[in-house]
């Protein structure tokens, strides 16, 4: 029988990462995760989790150490996310993407005063990117920041699917500052503190019971020049980056996750033998299929990280692949275990209701087509 043990993946990994593994096991094994407390939001539950992993020194580990991190690599906060996936754990929080952003767009002040405390958990984050027509097709975005005379700008516009708004203090803000420019080059990021007067903050229940997904409404919020992220127009590139890294297949933690529910229906898949129809056992071998190929890409996304590339469009093609393979896994899961999963109670009942989203945020699968097809093989829509 596979344990968790058994699943960290490996990447060839260096004595040093080997050693780092080592480390965060012994860690684990003195600091288990915390109860999650009754009727506790799962949020608050992992903020708790955040704090903890963060008081060990395991959140941000690839962010230099004046900004809060511990200087490493991507590859150091890869293996600590897996390890952390191979035990059915919660994940190091997702709050990588909007570092990488802050790391490469923020002033130097804004970085030191900003990062830490992100890193910590003492300031918790969304993104407020998507609006209701403008979702993966940012660059349609309406919300508008008309710049004053008093070195402030008055933001008004509609935000939508911020995950968990309602428990944030800051938020990543995309907003258009003129009209009259080109679409991609008239977009601005600011720091967004949800307390301003004028923020208002709905969330949405989805299908699974959950409130992750918000309205944000913006009703001439008033924004500082100093909490601009970058300059006017930098936006769209500022955006590329925080998505590339949410795209990616390095987020082994959630490979590792997958590792297990992949083995456990191949182990069912034996024991039942003909139990099964043969329709469903070759779903089972697809969902391995499609395992595989993630960890092939990962592999890859390594290789370029430890080459110092940064993401890119590539992982446009990590997204469609992991979107492809999250949702066959939990609909094949529903059928090979009914009695048990097919019901609201059941946890992966619970992430197959999820993973339907994931054709949609981080961008469309139709937008990822497009990206792989113009940023990736260059094709041309013929007009030339």
């Amino acid at each position: 029988m596979t344990t968790p043990a058994d699943l960290p993946l490996e990447f060839g990994d260096p004595a040093d990462l080997e050693r780092l593994r080592a480390g965060f096991r012994a860690w684990l094994a003195g600091h288990p995760l915390p109860e999650r407390l009754p009727d506790e939001p799962l949020p608050l539950f992992l903020h708790r989790w955040h704090r903890l992993l963060h008081s060990g020194g395991w959140v941000g580990l690839d962010v230099p150490e004046e900004y809060g991190g511990r200087g490493l690599t991507a590859l150091h906060q890869v293996a600590v996310s897996d390890e952390l996936g191979a035990r059915g754990a919660p994940g190091v929080p997702r709050i990588g993407y909007l570092a990488h952003a802050l790391l490469e767009f923020a002033s130097e002040e804004q970085r030191r005063r900003l990062l830490p405390r992100m890193l910590a958990g003492d300031d918790v984050w969304c993104q407020g990117f998507s609006e209701p027509g403008a979702g993966s097709d940012l660059a349609g975005m309406s919300t508008y920041a008309e710049r004053l005379d008093d070195g402030h700008y008055s933001v008004r516009g509609q935000k939508l699917w911020t995950s968990y708004a309602q428990y944030s203090g800051y938020c990543l803000l995309l907003a258009r500052t003129d009209r009259a420019a080109p679409p991609h080059s008239s977009l601005t990021a600011f720091v967004l503190p949800l307390d301003r007067p004028g923020v208002t903050v709905r969330p949405l229940r989805a299908a699974n019971g959950d409130d992750e997904f918000c309205e944000l409404f913006l009703d001439g919020v008033r924004l500082a020049d100093s909490e601009r992220i970058g300059a006017e127009g930098d936006g769209w590139a500022l955006a590329m980056t925080t998505v590339s890294y949410e795209r990616n297949a390095l987020d082994t933690g959630h490979l590792s996750k997958y590792g297990l529910l992949v083995e456990r229906l191949r182990r069912t898949a034996r024991e039942r033998g003909g139990e099964l129809p043969d329709g469903l056992r070759s779903e089972i071998g697809r969902c391995f299929v499609d395992y595989e190929v993630l960890l092939a890409h990962a592999r890859r996304r390594i290789a370029e990280r430890r080459a110092g590339q940064a993401a890119g469009p590539e992982t446009s093609i990590d997204k469609l692949l992991m979107t492809r393979a999250e949702q066959r896994l939990y609909r094949t899961a529903l059928q090979v275990f009914p009695d048990e999963l097919h019901g609201p109670g059941g946890e992966v009942f619970a992430e197959f209701l999820y993973s339907r989203a994931a054709s949609v945020y981080g961008g469309t699968s139709q937008i990822q087509r497009n990206i792989i097809a113009k940023r990736v093989l260059r094709l041309t829509d013929g007009a030339d």
